[in-house]
């Protein structure tokens, strides 16, 4: 990895980085705050030796308090002396813990030791700085002084600077703590990024989307939170990034194969909760917009959601068409929008890939590519169940979805290898949810036998009944009026329908 990319991730993971930090000075607060103030109290020690009158003797002398110092600044740090403190100040402490506290260090080259001793107390620490350094003035005159002769000691120890009652604690260092809380976070939240790169798995760019699938980018499309939940988007004056991104990806579709351009594109995903359905619907939507006949049909049988979109009828469909319990101009349906009419998935059957891998699936797909300058089907995930392919392999080709930062790489090769190996045709791939912050997605649970909210298929010609009896009300009667909004008209023959001059299809 070079500059840029360490860069780019750590663009791309600065979440990651921001909270790490966050938790790392956080936790030198809360350290800061649960420690209890630690007060410094300190003394200073001379050490001299006893001399003669000559140069000589002087020298030696100086020579053997510097030689005692080294030694003194070990006892002074003993237990022995840490006990006879104790018994000097009446203190209520073990020498083990008293020795803890005590730090003796000799200044290079002199004679001259600071003692230093720790406590939560000021006045404790100024205390036991000062006895200390008494008591051990004592302890020396008996070391040295000459047990058999009482003569007067070789070297003595001279309370040179006493301890005064310490201002302010030593310890915790705020400021220090804080920058080293910073510190740290930083340096594990960058390690943490770089980790969370190499260990993600997930597409997230151009090159490595289009290595896995063996096919070129047809489109990008922005994440929108209001596409969750309006998943259909009004072209009508909407230059909205969104709006572009579909026009975008409109007109690269009409350029994949300029001497024959494909028009039953099946749309589909490797997983569930990669966009496939919002992306089907507002495909059809852009090639509307510019004045092409599309139908939409909602292949997806398990999960239906196209009728909820569009606000449909959702009960006579696609399977209802392939059953046999309707003709195609039976579940032709028109919706809100210019040029675009829909078929919904219609009752959930016990057995949708037998259905889509039928003689009827292809004589229906086949009918709808002569009625319809452009067939979208909406299918199902192709790692879920077999149904995308078997329509990709009917169709002129399929366009995959990949969720930005969500799609896994061998769950994408997996999904192209399942089309290949039905001989489909992958025209492209479309990025969703790009590039920005926070991520939605729709739950996807299949459901069979009952679980929708859906007729089964042995129904469907008692609710063509219904449907047709109030498509043929008229307006002002009883059954008209109960269920207006859930009427599917039947269109005219399309073959006889000519565009208006204001390019609107009648009947559509």
């Amino acid at each position: 990895m070079n500059l840029l990319d360490y860069v780019k991730v750590l663009r791309t993971r600065w979440i990651t980085v921001c909270v790490t930090m966050l938790v790392a000075v956080v936790a030198a607060v809360m350290y800061t705050l649960t420690t209890i103030p630690q007060y410094q109290a300190s003394t200073q020690l001379y050490v001299s030796a006893s001399s003669g009158s000559s140069i000589t003797d002087l020298y030696q002398g100086n020579r053997l308090s510097q030689e005692r110092v080294l030694s003194y600044t070990q006892l002074i740090m003993g237990e022995t002396l840490a006990q006879r403190t104790i018994d000097r100040l009446n203190l209520d402490m073990n020498a083990a813990s008293l020795k803890a506290r005590v730090t003796a260090a000799a200044k290079p080259n002199t004679v001259l030791i600071d003692v230093s001793v720790r406590d939560t107390s000021p006045t404790r620490a100024r205390d036991i700085a000062n006895g200390l350094s008494d008591e051990f003035v004592q302890m020396v005159s008996e070391l040295e002084a000459s047990p058999v002769t009482g003569a007067s000691p070789n070297a003595r120890v001279i309370v040179e600077q006493r301890a005064s009652v310490p201002a302010k604690p030593v310890t915790p260092k705020k400021l220090r703590n804080l920058l080293a809380g910073f510190a740290a976070g930083a340096f594990l939240g960058v390690g943490l990024a770089l980790l969370r790169d190499q260990l993600d798995n997930t597409v997230k760019d151009r090159e490595t989307l289009e290595k896995i699938t063996g096919t070129g980018l047809v489109g990008s499309i922005p994440l929108d939170k209001d596409l969750h939940k309006k998943p259909a988007i009004s072209f009508e004056g909407n230059s909205s990034s969104v709006a572009e991104s579909f026009r975008k990806l409109r007109t690269n579709l009409q350029f994949l194969a300029v001497d024959n351009p494909p028009r039953v594109i099946v749309v589909t995903s490797a997983s569930p909760g990669e966009g496939k359905s919002t992306t089907a619907i507002n495909i059809a939507l852009a090639l509307a917009e510019a004045e092409h006949s599309v139908v939409l049909v909602d292949a997806d049988m398990r999960r239906p959601s196209v009728d909820k979109y569009l606000d449909l009828v959702g009960a006579v469909g696609f399977s209802t068409a392939l059953s046999g319990g309707a003709s195609l101009r039976d579940v032709l349906q028109k919706t809100a929008f210019t040029n675009l009419t829909a078929i919904t998935s219609g009752a959930t059957p016990p057995n949708p890939s037998e259905l889509l891998g039928s003689q009827a699936a292809r004589n229906l797909l086949s009918q709808l590519r002569e009625q319809f300058d452009y067939v979208i089907v909406d299918s199902s995930p192709l790692l879920a169940v077999t149904d995308g392919a078997i329509l990709a392999a009917n169709s002129d080709g399929a366009l995959i979805m990949a969720r930005y930062g969500q799609t896994k790489r061998e769950q994408l090769a997996h999904a192209i290898g399942n089309l290949r190996d039905v001989g489909a045709t992958v025209l492209g791939t479309v990025f969703t949810m790009t590039s920005t912050r926070g991520a939605n997605s729709y739950s996807y649970n299949y459901g069979y036998y009952g679980s929708d909210r859906r007729d089964s298929v042995t129904k469907s010609p008692t609710v063509m009944d219904r449907v047709r009896s109030q498509a043929h009300d008229p307006p002002d009667s009883p059954d008209a009026s109960r269920d207006n909004t859930q009427v599917a008209e039947p269109l005219d023959d399309p073959k006889q329908v000519t565009r208006t001059s204001d390019g609107e299809r009648p009947g559509r």
